[in-house]
């Protein structure tokens, strides 16, 4: 029996899907709120998370390579407020259509995850 790989808008699959897909949501949603450089939106996450989620460098700059390259936010080099040279990353307009998207697959995955544990 195959299955498909698409079950209501959500895609299913390798691990590393849900896991990037999240990533990226989570960094859009940040992005949202303003610019930012890329160790402001690791620590925005954790924090905002109550410490359940770090995200690891090795993790957070090729997603924001890959957000950048899909054209979903920009980056252009400022100075942070320690007088830092840094990447600062924006939400382009196209981004924020993704982040709209995003949120709302993420809403579904979420509920039919929570019908899957609530069934008895």
């Amino acid at each position: 029996m195959s299955y498909p790989r698409r079950l209501g808008g959500v895609a299913l699959g390798k691990k590393t899907d849900h896991l990037q897909g999240a990533l990226d949501l989570l960094i859009l949603k940040t992005l949202s709120r303003g610019p930012q450089h890329g160790y402001g939106i690791a620590v925005h996450i954790q924090r905002i998370s109550e410490e359940v989620l770090r995200v690891e460098e090795g993790s957070l700059y090729p997603a924001l390579h890959r957000l950048e390259q899909a054209g979903w936010i920009r980056a252009e080099w400022g100075v942070t407020s320690k007088n830092r040279r840094a990447r600062f990353y924006n939400l382009a307009p196209e981004g924020a259509r993704r982040l709209v998207e995003e949120e709302e697959n993420w809403a579904r995955l979420t509920a039919g995850v929570g019908r899957v544990l609530r069934f008895t």
